[in-house]
């Protein structure tokens, strides 16, 4: 009985007007340790928490999922879809994402399938009008389908991709998500230098994401990361 009460009520939500569908897409691979993990996990829920992000999302009543990725076939959504209608939500939620236990470790980064499952998960939000999935990640892709044959799909869908870049060494991953993750109309790269900076970049990309006047800024008028180090 149960089950058929939270499948009405998910069916009911997703028929109310959404004005965003969002995706935290969250690297737990095995160049995630436990300590970061918890910096990635608490830094989401204090950026979800935070005035300007929860107002915007009310405001959309958007939806909101979080999944976790690492190799391939090793993704999966561990917080259903969930409605923004008042900020008892948005706060419930970032609960949920702090105390979110961790699915895997130790395995490769598979970026493709990540995209692949996010994807598939709109399915179940027909009735947003923006598509948005954001992905954070400290390393490239190395395995499974590269994250580029994503790509067409994801715009055939309108489908909107963001990367958080990780910045852990002199890889350059800034560049590589911009050359090969992102995708769609105003798609951005935020960075952060490495994990301790994580909180503080998670929130501006989530205020980027989130508000109106930054979701619908003309790509040139986005702007690009500038690494001082």
């Amino acid at each position: 009985m149960r089950s058929v009460l939270a499948a009405f009520f998910l069916s009911t939500q997703s028929a109310l007007a959404c004005d965003l569908a969002l995706v935290l897409a969250v690297d737990v691979s095995g160049s995630v340790d436990p300590t970061e993990y918890r910096v990635q996990m608490d830094g989401l829920a204090a950026a979800l928490r935070n005035g300007i992000v929860a107002e915007a999302l009310i405001d959309q009543k958007a939806m909101v999922t979080l999944i976790q990725w690492t190799g391939s076939s090793r993704q999966k959504q561990t917080l259903p879809w969930t409605m923004m209608a008042g900020f008892g939500d948005v706060y419930a939620f970032a609960d949920r994402v702090e105390e979110n236990p961790r699915v895997w470790r130790n395995f490769s980064t598979a970026i493709g399938e990540a995209l692949d499952i996010s994807r598939t998960s709109f399915a179940h939000v027909p009735n947003c009008r923006r598509r948005v999935i954001d992905v954070s990640g400290d390393g490239p892709s190395n395995e499974g389908a590269e994250p580029r044959t994503q790509h067409a799909r994801l715009r055939g869908a309108d489908i909107e991709v963001n990367g958080l870049a990780i910045e852990t060494d002199d890889g350059d991953l800034t560049a590589y998500f911009f050359e090969n993750l992102i995708t769609g109309e105003g798609a951005f790269v935020e960075t952060a230098w490495g994990f301790e900076d994580y909180p503080r970049a998670i929130l501006r990309k989530l205020q980027r994401e989130t508000t109106r006047a930054a979701a619908q800024a003309p790509v040139e008028q986005q702007v690009v990361p500038v690494r001082y180090r």
